[in-house]
This record gives C-alpha cells, structure tokens and sequence, in this order.
C-alpha cells in the first residue's frame, strides 16, 4: 500500500473493463477508514469509488506528467500495471517510438508498419554509443552486447521473446544486421553477407501466417555469430527447436502452411518447375484448409526468387535447390492421396501417388501397399494388417511430418555447413528467437512444451536479475538483504522433476494401454491438493490448470500422449531410403543420430519430450547461462495488425506474459539518482545555507528534512536509492514550490504591469485636462482678440476719413508751392550752367597738353623693361634705375601741374594711376616715389581738402598697396637671412663630408692593396660604379637648382606662389626625382643651396649572385633519395614552422623542369611516378591518421599541382605570371595527363583528411554540442532510471563546445601553416561545420531527452558561437554556416510556440531545411523538462503532416554525416620566384645543385 498523505488530491488510476485501466483525480483528501473515494475522471464525469472491505486496498498513484513517456520505465515513480501501460501508450501513440527500456529489458511494440529507423546511418549512429545515451532502439541492444564482449571478453546471448505476432524475427534479423554492419568479415567471403541469407530461407521453411501474424515464427532457433580476435564475424550456427509439424498437414482458419509451399505453388509456371507438376495453392489439401492462400502485400513469387537467390549465396545451387523444391512438391502431392473405405482393406487413388512416387524416386507398388497395411511383430511370427481408413490418413500425415521435419534439418545442418569457418572462434553471440508465453482457448500439448522453455528462461532472467542487483548494491555499500527475490522453481519442479507432469507423461506413453484420460487421473492423483501450482478445471476430468509465472493456464490432455509418440511406420521410411533420388535417403541416414531437436523419431515409439526436447532445452539452458544475456520483450499492440494502434487489454496480456510489470518485484530500490544530479534537480528545495561543498552530504541533509521516514530511501557511494513513490513525493514538493515561486513572480509582473498601467492612465487624464483647459484658454484669448481687432478696426477707419479730408488739403497747397519754386529756380540753372561750361572748356584742353607730356616717359619705361625680360634680369638693373629717376621727374612734373589747376579731386585718380603702374614697373621704385610724393603733397594741403581728395576711396587704397610693399620687403629680408645661414652651415657640412670621405678613400685604398688582383680590380669596378652614382647625384641636384632659378625668375611677383617643380634624372644604376610645392614664405625648406650642401653618401650596391633558372639538378641514381629525405622521412611539421610553405611541391617542380629542360623524357616520368607514389605511401602508413600529416601532403600536393599548371605554357595560366616567371615555363613536355593524375590524387588526400578530421571530431560533438551545459541552470536534470545517461554536468575528461572550438582552431592554425589554399581551407571547414550540424542533428532525433525547449536554447547558443568562430576568421563566406541551417531550424522548432493553426503554418514556413520526417519526428519527441512546459498535441503533429504533404523531400529520417562535398581545386598562382628559392641544409638534399 502506498504513503497515505501521497492520497492528497492526487490522481489514481482505477479499474475498467474496457480501457483496462482509467485516470481519476481524488475530489477529497483520503483519511484512514473511509470506504468510498470521490473521484472525477479525466472526461468530466463523477464517480463514487468503493474500497475492498476485506483488503481495503487503495488504487494505484498515477506518476506525475513529467515523468510521464520516459525512455526506462524504471525512472517512473510508480511502477505497477497501470503505469506502464500509460507510458507504452504515451510513447507509441502520441511519440510513434516502439522501443522502450524496463531496467536491463528492451520492450519492443509491434507497429505493423514500415519505419525508417533501421537503415545504415542509424546502425553507424547507435554504433560505439553508450546504451543509455541514445533512445531505446534494438541496435542499443545489440551495441552494448558488442561492446560487452570486447571489452569483458565473454560470450553474449540476446533472448528475444514474445507471442506470435509481436514481431521476435524481424527484432532477431535486426540485431544481426547491426553485428554484420558494424563488424564487417575477416574473409573475403563475405560471411556477414551469408548470415543476413539465412533469415530469407529459415523464414521460407519455418515462418508461417496465423491468425495473429503474417509471418510468425514457428519454431525456436539460436544464432550464434562467432568472432575472431579482432571481433569481426567469421562465421555462424544455428541451431532449431520445436518445429510445429503438425502445420504442415493441418491449417486452422485464416491461417497458411509454411511459406515455402505457397512460393512453390506462385512459381509453378517457371520452365525449371515443369517437373514438379505444381498448380494453385487451392489444388493442394495441405495449402487450402485454411482458406486463405494470400497475404495482402507480399508477392509469394518474389519472394520465391529472394529464397533461391539466398540458397546460391550459401552455396546450395541449382541442382540442390531443385532436389528440396522436388521434395516439397512430393509432399504436396502426397497430402492429395486419398483413401476409399472397403470391407477388407482401403487403397488409394493413383494419379497423386503416381506423382509422388516419381517425384521420391520409390516404386509405386511398395509405397501405396504400406500406405494401406502395417506390421506387427509377435515373439514367433510377424503379421501383415490392413488398416483403416483414419489409420491410413495419419500414417499419411504423419509421414508427410516425418518428411518435412528431416528435410528442415537437413537444410539447417546446410546452412551451418555454409556458415562454418575454419577460422578457429575466439567468442560469439547468440540471439534465441522462441515464442513467448502462450495461452489460448484450447491448451495443448505445443503450448505445454512452450510454456515449459518460457519457465526455464524466466528462471534464467531473474537469476540474471537478481546478480545485477546484488553487484550494484555491493558495490554502492547497500545491504543486499533488502533484495526481495522472487523464484519460479516450484513451477518447474512440478513440471520436470521425478513424478512430474513430464515424467507422468513418459511413463504413460510407454504403457501397452495407455491414454490421455489415465495419464490425468494420475497428474490429479499425484499433484492435486498437494501442490499450490495444480489445480483440476471444475468441469472437467480431461483438463489440469498450472500457475505459470505470468498467468494461469488450462492445458487439455487430449492429443498429449500421441503428440510425444510422433509415431511414423518403419516400413514406410525404408521405402522411402531405398529411394532412386540420391538427397531423399540423405534426410534419413543420421536418424539414430538426434542432431537437431526438430528431428522426428524413427519408426519406434520414441517420446519427444524426454529426448530430443527436454536435451536440447537443458543445452539451451547451459549456453545461456555460459553467457552475459540481453532480453527483448516483443509486445503485440492489437489483434487486428492495426499500424500503431494500441489495444489496452492487448497489451497488459502481454505485459503479463512477459514479465514486464513484474520486473520491479525484484527490487524495492529502483530509482536511482547521482547526487549531482539530486543536487541539480532539487536545487530549488535548498536554502542558500544548505548548500555545501560537499554535494554528497546536502543532499542527505536536505533528505532528512524533506522524508522522515529513512526506510524510504538509501545512500549509496555514488548514488542514493528512492522506494517507490519517493520520486513522486520529491516532485510534488518541487512542482510546489516552483508554482509558489511563479505565482510569486506573477504577482510582482502583474502588480507592475497594474501600476504601469495606473501611470499610463493618469499622464493620459492629466493629458486631457491640459488640453481642455488650453483649449478653454484659447477659445478667451480668442474672443479678447476679436474685441481688440473690432476696436482698432473703428480706429483706423475714423482716421481714415479724417486722414483722406487732410491729404486733400494737403495737395492742393503743395501743388501751388511747387509751381512757384520751379520758376525761380529754372532761372538760377540757367545762370550757373553757362558759368560751368566755361571753366570746363578751359580744363580739358589743359589736361590734354600735360597727358601727351606725361606718356612719352612711359613708353620708354616699357621698352627697358622689356629689354631686361629678353635679357636677363641682371644685366638690365642700370636701365631699371635710370627709368626710376626719368618716372620720378615725370610724377613731379605731373604734380606741379595738377598743383596748377588746382583740382584736387582730378589728383586723386592720378595717385591710382601710379599704383597701378607700380604692379607693372619695378614695385619697390614706385611705391617709393609714391610715398614721398604723397607725403609732400599731404604736406601742403589744409585738413579740409581731405575729404575732397578721398572723394572716391583712392587714398584707401594707396595706403594698403604701401602696406603690402612693406611686408614683402620684410619677408624677402628674412628669406635672405635664413638663405645665408643655411649657405653657410651647407658648406660646413660640405667640408666635414670631405673630409670623411678623404678618410674612406685612403681605407678603400689599404684594403684594395690588401686584396688579391682578381678581387681587386671587382672592387675597383664597384668603387667606380659609386662614384659615377654620386657624380649623377650631384649633377641631378645641379639640374633641379637651375630649374628652381628659373620658376623664380618667371613667376610674376604679384602671385607670391611658386609653381609644381618635377625634375627627373634617368640614368644606368636608378632613377632620381625631386618634387617641390610650396608658399613663397616657404622657400627656406626646399632652397637650391640646401639641397646642395646635404652631403652625398656613397651608395653600398651588395655584389650579384649568379643568375639562377630556378632549376635543380640531381643525378637518376639519386631519385630514390630524393624521394626518400623529401617525401617519406619528412617531418611536417619542422617544415610549416621553419620554411617557407609548400616547399618541398616548389623543389620537385623545379627538379622537373630541370629533366625538361635537358628533355629527358623518362627522368620526367620516373620522378612524377615515384613522387605520387611515395605520397601515397607516406598517407597509407601509420602518419596516415595524423590531421597535420594529411594536410601537410594536400596542401604540397596541390601546390605541385599549381605549378605544373602555371608553367605549362598555356595562355589561360601564363596571363598571371611575371615576364621571369613566364620565362620558367616547360619548353619540351606536356604534362596535362599527369596533372589530372595529381588532382585525383588531391581528390583523395582531400576525402583522407575528412574522414581524419571526423574521428577527431566525433567524439566531441555530442558531448559539446548537446549534452554539456553552455549557459549552466537551463537544463533541468530528469530520472533516467537504470539506463543512465551521460551526465550534462561537464566533468573532468568531459568534452564542451571549448572543446571543439579549440580544435577547430587548431585544424584552422595547420591548415594556414602548411600555405594551403584559402578556397580550399573554406572546403574543409564547411565539410567540418556540416559533420557537426549532421551528428548533432543525427543525435537530437534519436534522443528523446534532448528534445525540449531548454535544450533548444543551449543549441542556439552553441551555433552562435561556431558562427562568431567563422567571423573571427573570415570565413562567413565559406558556405559553413548554411550547412548548419537544418540543426538551426531543429533548435527553434525546440523553441517556437505549437498550438494553433497560425503556428502550423509559422512551422512549416520557417523549416524549410528539415525534412517532414525530421519535423515530425522533433515533435513527437519534444519532451517538457518541467511540469509548466505543455506537450504537442497529436493534433497539431497531424494538422502539420497534412500541411507539409506536397513538399517533395528525402523519406531518410538522418541525415548522411559520411556525405563529403565535392571538392574543387582553384587555380591559385604563386607569387615566389623560382631562381629565389634556397634549399635548406635540414632537408638532406645535398646531392641536388641549383642551376
């Protein structure tokens, strides 16, 4: 019984007869002696609930939501029926996954559909995984018992079990798959190959359709798959149990024969089957009597053509294949032969005998007489009998039995034969693939023989079980006495021990009298009332009922004694023996011989159980327990092959078949937790002060507070143990407290969004106010206005009309005014104008006499100067002087005449004639004059006439020409000053640079006499070639300082600027240029005697080497050598970290132009070969997985590559080249074959160093990308059961994105070390992003507990940073992130809102990366880590498929992490010059020389 204050509103689970079992919420808290429970059911409905008065047993606790659809049952905190069957039912309705765990046991649920989950990318993705670290699948199963067995060493079995129908083959045929796929074959024989045939052919001659299952298994089989030191197959045997033969002469309704038959009869048309004169499957008894002769979708002649293709890959060819298909027909024919009842004896027809016989090879007369008759054998004679017609048809049957039976052992001891190796077998793994539990209306002796194996493998499990359990506690220090150990030993006692129901039977059938009603009467006198497992039916004398571990079952005892005889006359199988047809005795030859269990007996009375079953069983038993066992549970979800529906009362049928409930009746202690994932999950239950440094201890001090009781939970070493229901308890309390928390956040949240809104509304309303009251204000200072406007208004129009009355007046007057004043003034004009015409006259014809006067002077003035332009400045000053003193007499002339006429402001337009003057005659004269002039003539006027002078501003403008003189007089004063003392400091300069190179000199001279002669006269050359240098210096600046005095001269002085100077000197040994530009007032930087003084250094020019042709030179004996110290003894990386890139590609070229250029046609071929090939043995040797060897060779290669392309000649790749380098190309060999020689080569260099890469990678990306924690606190930790997972907690070993980033970084850093292309370097790193999108992507649809919306934000975050990688190497444009688009797109379908229809379409619009498979599949995945987050509905799942419908994408729910990306090789030329390249001493290539 349950705690019961976990009765506190809880949910139960209650009884029903249809649904099995229903969910119900309690309406009122339980209390101790109540007898009705109030309870609503999930659809609303009120129920009183009624406790057992006797047992007052409570209902089952119904698991919180958020343990609900985990992949371990056993993480659920209640494990009873009810929850377990809601768990399967939650995972393969709304989740579509078939596979779950129950501790060490994979349940595996029939889907009766094809699913996309088997293909080769998921055997490579469950391939070196943890068991726990991916989703519940057969290939985990299959991993761990690979894995198990190299690394413990020891043999390993997988059980398969299940009813028929639950789908125990095709799990059987996967896991053999996944250990062919991933081991591969020792021998070129293809082994794994010949053990996938097998299964086509058993499932052709054992595999039969019943009511429950197209293609049931009808006997028992063990695998086993050997081997070698290496753990890769080798070789296979099988071996069979129980082979129902009683199907091949009788079908029960809606049932078939074994397939093999129905093939036969669909392929009777085939020229090769002519013989065996077959027809449709209705013609024959023993394929018609269950009515149903065709399964829907399956194509029996194919599938005959896939058997006989698998019998040629075991080697069974043609002429033994037609030799089974001659028996199997003989046997068809011989259930056609029919008996007629006569007085004395009863004869068969003829035609189908007549064929049989001929098909066996037997004479006819013999057979058909033994058919009718048998022998008894007396002390003194022996009789022949005829015998009845019931008689005669089951020796018929039982014949055909007989045959059928010999003949499937015969074929297995074939396929064996086949499988064998002669490898010796270092281990193995067995896969046993038997019924499971059996129980129908009618019981009998096939379903007693079942059941019996069933116990025996039961027993088996929970010894497994309960060893498991005692290791795990021992080695957590727990007391191992708290184990409840369950054993089903009573129940097999009473089948097989002495007395036993087998023994009873054994006993019986050798009895002369003996029959199945004595045999009861003996089991009801031995067992009943004496053993608790026995018990008699009430009505029913014929019947016993035994209490199996999974359910109680009534076995009928008709047909139980002639089923263990299995009686075939011995005449019957002489016939046969002396048969023509040399494979028919072949069956029969090793009958005393029993080597398989399915072997009939011999024509004596043999009983089955006791031989052949009960040993091979007890054989069975022994391997099994020699071996570490795998259990897979099959369950069948509904009678009716329904894909994934689940039929409640179906499944708990199987559930207790099975086992599966039961499992946790072995242990009390079954959820398990780390204490760092009890700290990471129950965190929020501790205050800040609990929490110490010791994680082990808070949680036992946080235990103790939150459970009282300590019987309910134990501490381990490294784990603490939970009884069932603690971990219920534990989320309650945390669901609790995280909802308090919420509501407290809420309240704050909704408490400031209120007052938000508070604020919002009262600005809103003091808002309104303001602009009511302005517009209230406006509307009074608006009629105030209008007021004042009207009065003003009246103001203006009264002054209007007395101003217009005023103006009127006012005209009037004025105009009488003015026509008097205009009368007396005319006169006065009149007067005034003759007096001004006068004394005009008489100034014009003055001013013209002293004008004429005036510019004779001048005309001479500008001949001088332009004498002095033509020649020279210099030589003209003296004439400039003496037009300096003939102006001035001319201004003082001028001026004594203006003095004269005495009009002063005539004499003021004549002192701006002067300046003008001034700025075309010698400027520093004139205005000399014109001040001594203006200051004379200043001198003698009164202060009045000023304003006269200045009428016009002509004063003003004089007075700033003398300012502006007097600055440049100034400037050129100080430019002269700065000029001498830079003269003289130059030419201080000048004399220390003498002297210094006086000094040279004399010590070029000692040395020179010091030399040898031949060296002498090279330094003699060298010093004459610096002083011809020097000399053309010299003469260089010369040449710019009389350019510099030309641009002086020419330029006018009133622009104050100089002009751009280039001058050029071009001679032998260079070129010298000089640049000037500057201000006036700037001259001082670039004056002529400055540049002049600088001192000429001599210019040291090094000696010249010889003129290389970037060629080697090596004799053909030292090829190997080359290739050797170059190629194979190279270290790569002393070569990227100390020479230049790519420098062993650049010395072979350069050895290969060396061949051409002495046209050595085989020197060519022989180095271009051995180079190849050197490579590519220097890649296949141990250096071969090493990252920086394999990108060291491509990146050489590809550089070798380049160059033959770049000096090939051709236009396409010359046009890049330098005149040199195009000078170096191959004058005599086309060498187009060998570059594409070469970029194949590179090709698969490239293809190496990604699959190097991705070993590397592998291991750390899931780890990194997916389980460690980036942003720490987002995941929450959930029970994970037995099946533990890697741990998200990063521990020491643990890879993070860290990881990976910094080694990408160094792939990055070799790949730019060894000089590799940058397009190629991008190649590489997209085929390195798409390797981890592709896994990570891979991993996330196989794991259903990364598939929440916490995770899909560690993933976004994680890609961030592998994009600001990129960023942070310029490589955003490789393409790389586009080939993490799809596990984007996966990380926000995580993320993104799944509810309505609008979300629908956001989903199918935003994954357009994602195939719809991968979509649904993220959805049927998607688990909520807390009990806030909502599951998807299978609604929206469904309303998305119906949307995604159209989309036309890949069925493959993975995606291809093997895919490589084609890869190109851009044409890439090298800047190096060959003649350039020096070979180091470190590469041993002394015996090479440069040409």
């Amino acid at each position: 019984m349950c705690v019961l204050e976990h009765y506190f509103y809880a949910r139960v689970w209650i009884p029903d007869p249809e649904e099995v079992w229903k969910s119900a919420e309690l309406l009122k808290d339980y209390k101790p002696g109540d007898k009705v429970l109030q309870l609503r059911l999930e659809e609303g409905k009120d129920l009183e609930y009624c406790l057992d008065p006797k047992t007052k047993e409570l209902p089952p606790l119904r698991n919180p939501d958020i343990l609900v659809g985990e992949n371990d049952l056993t993480a659920l905190s209640y494990l009873h029926e009810p929850a377990v069957l809601h768990n399967l039912k939650v995972r393969f309705i709304d989740s579509k996954l078939i596979y779950t765990y129950c501790g060490i046991v994979l349940v595996a649920i029939n889907p009766y559909e094809q699913l996309p989950i088997y293909g080769e990318d998921i055997i490579n993705a469950y391939s070196g995984q943890n068991m726990g670290d991916m989703d519940p699948h057969i290939f985990a199963v299959a991993e761990e018992a690979y894995k198990q067995m190299a690394r413990d060493e020891r043999n390993q079995s997988i059980i398969v079990s299940g009813e028929s129908g639950a789908g125990k083959t095709v799990s059987a045929k996967y896991a053999m798959r996944y250990f062919a796929t991933v081991s591969g074959s020792a021998s070129e024989a293809n082994v794994e190959e010949k053990v996938l045939a097998s299964n086509p052919i058993m499932e052709s001659i054992g595999n039969a359709k019943t009511t429950r299952n197209d293609n049931s298994s009808r006997f028992g089989k063990y695998i086993e798959i050997g081997f070698d030191k290496r753990y890769r197959i080798i070789g296979a045997n099988m071996r069979t149990y129980l082979l129902e033969k009683s199907r091949v002469v009788f079908q029960a309704e809606e049932e078939r024969n074994y397939h093999i038959f129905y093939q036969l009869c669909a392929s009777a048309a085939l020229p090769e089957f002519k013989t065996l004169r077959l027809g449709n499957a209705n013609y024959f008894h023993y394929t018609k009597q269950g009515g149903s002769p065709v399964i829907d979708g399956i194509d029996d002649a194919k599938e005959m053509v896939n058997t006989r293709q698998a019998c040629t890959l075991l080697g069974n060819y043609d002429s033994y294949q037609m030799g089974i298909f001659r028996i199997l027909a003989g046997i068809l024919h011989l259930g056609n032969v029919e008996f007629a009842s006569r007085d004395s004896d009863s004869c068969p027809k003829h035609d189908p005998l007549t064929i049989f016989c001929d098909l066996m090879g037997v004479e006819y007369e013999e057979m058909a007489h033994w058919l009718c008759h048998r022998k008894l054998a007396t002390a003194t004679e022996t009789y022949i009998k005829p015998v009845s017609k019931l008689h005669a048809i089951n020796a018929r049957d039982a014949l055909a039995k007989h045959i059928y039976a010999n003949l499937f052992n015969w074929i297995v001891d074939h396929v064996n034969k086949a499988l064998h190796s002669t490898v010796k077998q270092h281990s193995f793994i067995g896969v046993l693939d038997i019924y499971g539990f059996e129980t129908f209306e009618i019981n009998s002796f096939e379903q007693f023989c079942i059941n019996y194996a069933n116990e025996k493998l039961q027993q088996q499990f929970n010894m497994h079980v309960f060893k498991l359990e005692q290791e795990e506690y021992m080695k957590e220090q727990i007391p191992w006495t708290l184990i409840d150990f369950y054993d089903n030993q009573p129940c097999i006692n009473l089948i097989e021990a002495k007395m036993g129901v087998l023994d009873l039977l054994d006993e019986e059938c050798k009895m002369p009298k003996g029959s199945d009603d004595t045999w009861a009467q003996k089991l009801y006198n031995t067992h009943l009332n004496k053993c608790a497992l026995f018990e008699k039916p009430r009505l029913s004398n014929k019947a016993f009922i035994i209490k199996h571990f999974a359910d109680k079952v009534e076995y009928q005892c008709e047909g139980f004694l002639e089923k263990n005889k299995d009686t075939v006359y011995e005449e019957q199988i002489k016939v046969l023996k002396s048969s023509k047809f040399k494979l028919l005795p072949e069956l029969f030859q090793d009958e005393e011989k029993v080597i398989s269990p399915t072997s009939a007996t011999s024509s004596g009375r043999v009983p089955l159980s006791r031989t052949p079953f009960r040993n091979s069983l007890h054989l069975l038993m022994e391997t099994l327990n020699a071996t570490t066992p795998h259990y897979v549970r099959c369950i069948k979800p509904n009678d009716f092959k329904f894909p994934f529906t689940l039929l409640s009362a179906t499944v708990i049928y199987n559930l207790r078949e099975l086992s599966v409930v039961w499992t946790d009746a072995i242990s009390v202690l079954w959820n398990r937790w780390t204490y760092q994932e009890f700290f990471s999950r129950y965190r929020v239950l501790m205050k800040q002060k609990d929490v110490l440094s010791d994680r082990k201890q808070t949680c036992k001090n946080v235990l103790e507070k939150l459970i009282l009781d300590k019987d309910k939970y134990q501490f381990g070493k490294t784990k603490i143990f939970f009884r069932a229901g603690q971990v219920a308890y534990l989320e309650k309390i945390r669901a609790d407290k995280l909802r308090a928390a919420c509501i407290r956040i809420q309240k704050t949240i909704r408490g400031w969004l209120m007052r938000k809104k508070y604020m919002r509304m009262r600005k809103a309303a003091i808002t309104i106010q303001r602009y009511v009251r302005g517009y209230q204000r406006v509307r009074s200072a608006r009629f105030l206005r209008r007021t004042r406007a009207a009065i003003i208004i009246q103001k203006f129009q009264r002054m209007y009309v007395v101003r217009k009355r005023y103006q009127c007046m006012r005209d009037a007057t004025i105009a009488l005014q003015a026509l008097l004043r205009g009368y007396l003034v005319r006169n006065k004009y009149q007067m005034v104008r003759n007096n001004v015409l006068l004394l005009y006259s008489n100034f014009i014809s003055t001013y013209l006499q002293n004008k004429a006067a005036l510019w004779c002077p001048l005309g001479n003035l500008h001949a001088v100067m332009h004498n002095a332009q033509t020649n020279g400045w210099r030589g003209s000053t003296w004439k400039l002087e003496s037009s300096d003193t003939v102006i001035n007499e001319l201004l003082i002339s001028e001026v004594f005449t203006l003095n004269t006429y005495k009009q002063e402001k005539y004499f003021s337009k004549l002192l701006y004639r002067i300046y003008v003057m001034s700025l075309t005659c010698h400027l520093i004269t004139i205005m000399y004059l014109s001040c001594i002039f203006l200051n004379t003539f200043l001198g003698r006027q009164s202060p009045q006439d000023y304003h006269m002078l200045n009428e016009d501003g002509e004063l003003w403008l004089v007075y700033e020409g003398l300012k502006q003189a007097n600055r440049l007089l100034e400037s050129q004063l100080q430019s002269q000053k700065k000029s001498h003392e830079n003269e003289l400091e130059s030419l201080r300069g000048e004399i220390q640079s003498l002297k210094e190179e006086n000094n040279r000199q004399q010590q070029l001279l000692a040395q020179n006499l010091q030399l040898p002669p031949e060296a002498r006269i090279e330094a003699s050359l060298q010093h004459e070639i610096t002083r011809l240098t020097n000399e053309n210096l010299v003469r260089a600046v010369m040449l710019l300082e009389q350019a510099w005095s030309l641009t002086s001269l020419s330029v006018p002085v009133s622009t104050h600027r100089f002009s751009d100077v280039y001058v050029g000197f071009s001679g032998r040994h260079g070129n010298v240029s000089f640049y000037f530009c500057s201000e006036v007032g700037q001259m001082e930087n670039i004056s002529p005697g400055q540049i002049i003084d600088e001192p000429i250094r001599p210019v040291n020019i090094p000696r010249k080497e010889k003129d290389f042709q970037g060629m080697l030179e090596y004799k053909k004996e030292d090829e190997q050598k080359l290739v050797k110290n170059l190629i194979l003894e190279l270290k790569p990386r002393g070569v990227a970290v100390n020479l230049i890139p790519g420098l062993p590609a650049y010395i072979l070229f350069m050895c290969v132009r060396h061949a051409d250029y002495l046209n050595d046609d085989q020197k060519v071929r022989s180095l271009l070969t051995s180079t190849i090939n050197g490579i590519k043995k220097v890649l296949k040797v141990s250096l071969g997985d090493d990252f920086e060897t394999v990108s060291f060779w491509l990146s050489n290669t590809c550089r070798f590559l380049h160059c033959l392309k770049q000096y090939s000649g051709e236009e396409g790749f010359m046009k890049h080249n330098t005149p040199r380098q195009n000078e170096h190309c191959l004058t005599n060999f086309d060498l187009a074959e060998y570059r594409q020689v070469l970029s194949d080569l590179a090709i698969q260099i490239y293809q190496q160093l990604v699959r190097v890469l991705e070993n590397i990678l592998q291991p750390m990306i899931v780890s990194g990308m997916l389980e460690h924690e980036t942003i720490q606190g987002v995941s929450g930790v959930k029970p994970t059961g037995l099946r533990k997972r890697t741990s998200s907690i990063a521990d020491e070993g643990t890879y993070t994105l860290d990881s990976i980033i910094r080694q990408l970084n160094s792939f990055h850093s070799v790949m730019c070390q060894h000089g590799m292309d940058p397009e190629l370097i991008k190649q590489v790193v997209k085929q390195m992003f798409y390797i981890i999108g592709a896994v990570t992507l891979n991993n996330l649809l196989l794991r259903k507990d990364m598939c929440s919306w916490s995770k899909g934000m560690q993933i976004r975050y994680n890609v961030s940073q592998l994009e600001e990688w990129l960023r942070d190497k310029n490589l955003m444009n490789s393409g790389a992130k586009e080939t993490l688009e799809p596990l984007i797109q996966a990380a926000q379908l995580l993320q993104v809102k799944k509810k309505t229809d609008e979300d629908a379409e956001a989903i199918c619009s935003m994954c357009n990366a994602l195939t719809t498979a991968q979509i649904v599949k993220v959805l049927n995945l998607y688990t909520p880590v807390n009990e806030f987050e909502e599951r998807v509905l299978v609604s929206f799942i469904r309303t998305i498929q119906l949307r995604l419908r159209d989309r036309k994408d890949s069925p493959q729910l993975l995606m291809d992490a093997k895919h490589i990306f084609p890869v190109t090789f851009p044409f890439n030329p090298s800047s190096l010059a060959l003649e350039t390249i020096q070979i180091p001493a470190s590469l041993g290539l002394g015996f090479i020389s440069r040409v």
